[in-house]
């Protein structure tokens, strides 16, 4: 007969039922005896898009670390979701990565990505934690404040049902954690109680995106997975083609700084003639539409230095989002999330005190990459509103030459494909191997047929 588990604290409550709360979650089961999860909407029994969660109508990756992690959590994740329908293929295969204007050459990595949607992701790992006996829901409800108890300390949240939003709650914990995401109170909610609010680092790339889903064939791309095309100053558009589930494409356009792509079709499709590459603009040209767009925008990526703060309460945490949003169009989100997961994991197994500063202190470097990597390609437009450095301002420079030898390399399309998915950090790329073969790069090796570039 299974023992029950031994926990070493009792109550936790976490702000926001998305991925970020969901992993956050996660992470918290094998510390307490009880996690309620408090989330604003009512949420859907089937894989939906909801009205808490509008980005899940857009292109979403789970890069490859983030499988990693979701994979550790709930096994047999990835077995049942290809059993769904997910496509799946080696990254470095099955992907058309365009960078720097180019493709990076076609390469076997040994791990492999699941070309999921958003809904249905999170429908999924959503059911596998509510089957833990340690987890509660508590949906359709709006958190309003925290609860200071003893000392310096968090002892709850105060609450409202979205239906009786006059018939304010306590909810007593250990632990709060928020991961109520981009839209999170806690600098507010921290002042309010006095205490310092961290130094937010913005960075305003005035972004905006557009996505339609199209039928998809085996035929299509040549078999080819997806084309992630990032954009490349002057030229202010990007893209993602994403196979997914029920044999269809999510295709998400980007404009950086007012620039938008149309929503009617013709529109949408010309728009995309005229990224870095035409793989998107052929692809649209030929699939079948299906539905109706959406659109979105994102102002700005925001990191808020929490580890920075001299005074923080005790027994709260701030998680995923609610730290660091990032450019979409990377689709760092949910893996950075499931780092983090496995972060508060190690430093819940240390004990509460402090958890908050000890656990922010633990996600600086595993944060700096993925910021860098947003930093370092959007401050590349001149318009673009941020801190510059010269540091970023060299690498950008290496990494210009590193994505032009990269297009006939596989060992340096590897490496950033390693880099991308947050299974290696950036320095990889500086490397003295890495270094040596941007520098005095050889001749180009045959490359598969691509499609034919254009310019803006």
């Amino acid at each position: 007969m299974t023992q029950p588990r031994k926990h070493a604290f009792g109550h936790a409550i976490v702000l926001g039922a998305s991925m970020g709360g969901l992993l956050a979650a996660r992470a918290l089961t094998p510390h307490f005896e009880r996690v309620t999860l408090i989330e604003r909407d009512e949420l859907p029994g089937e894989p939906v898009n909801r009205k808490g969660a509008p980005q899940g109508r857009h292109s979403h990756a789970l890069l490859a670390k983030g499988g990693e992690v979701l994979e550790s959590y709930f096994p047999g994740l990835t077995r049942a979701l290809i059993d769904q329908g997910v496509p799946s293929g080696d990254r470095g295969l099955s992907t058309r990565l365009i960078a720097g204007g180019q493709r990076c050459y076609p390469c076997r990595t040994g791990s492999d990505t699941l070309y999921v949607s958003r809904p249905l992701l999170e429908w999924y790992v959503r059911q596998r934690l509510m089957a833990l006996p340690e987890i509660n829901l508590l949906s359709g409800h709006i958190v309003r404040g925290l609860v200071m108890g003893p000392g310096d300390g968090i002892s709850g949240v105060r609450l409202a049902s979205t239906s009786e939003p006059a018939g304010e709650r306590e909810l007593s914990a250990d632990l709060v954690v928020d991961a109520s995401g981009r839209g999170s109170k806690s600098p507010d909610w921290l002042r309010d109680l006095g205490f310092p609010v961290p130094e937010a680092e913005t960075v305003r790339v005035g972004l905006s995106y557009v996505t339609r889903q199209f039928r998809r064939l085996a035929s299509d791309l040549g078999g080819d997975l997806a084309v992630i095309s990032s954009s490349v100053p002057p030229n202010p558009r990007a893209a993602a083609a994403l196979a997914q589930e029920n044999d269809r494409w999510t295709v998400t356009l980007v404009g950086y700084l007012g620039e938008r792509a149309p929503l009617d079709l013709p529109g949408f499709i010309e728009f995309a003639r005229h990224l870095p590459t035409l793989d998107v603009h052929e692809l649209l040209s030929r699939a079948e539409p299906l539905g109706e767009p959406v659109a979105a925008s994102y102002p700005a990526s925001v990191r808020r230095h929490y580890q920075r703060l001299r005074r923080f309460p005790e027994r709260y945490v701030v998680f995923g989002d609610a730290i660091c949003g990032f450019n979409p169009i990377f689709g760092q989100g949910m893996t950075v999330a499931a780092i983090e997961a496995t972060l508060l994991d190690a430093t819940l197994s240390e004990g509460l005190d402090r958890v908050g500063p000890r656990f922010f202190a633990r996600t600086v470097r595993p944060l700096d990459a993925p910021w860098s990597i947003v930093v370092g390609n959007d401050l590349r437009f001149p318009a673009a509103e941020g801190r510059r450095t010269w540091g970023q301002r060299i690498i950008n420079a290496y990494l210009s030459r590193y994505l032009k030898a990269a297009a006939h390399d596989p060992q340096l399309s590897r490496a950033f494909f390693d880099v991308g998915n947050l299974t290696r950090p950036p320095e990889q790329l500086l490397s003295p191997a890495l270094l040596s073969r941007v520098l005095f790069r050889r001749r180009p090796s045959e490359l598969p047929k691509l499609a034919a570039t254009t310019t803006a």
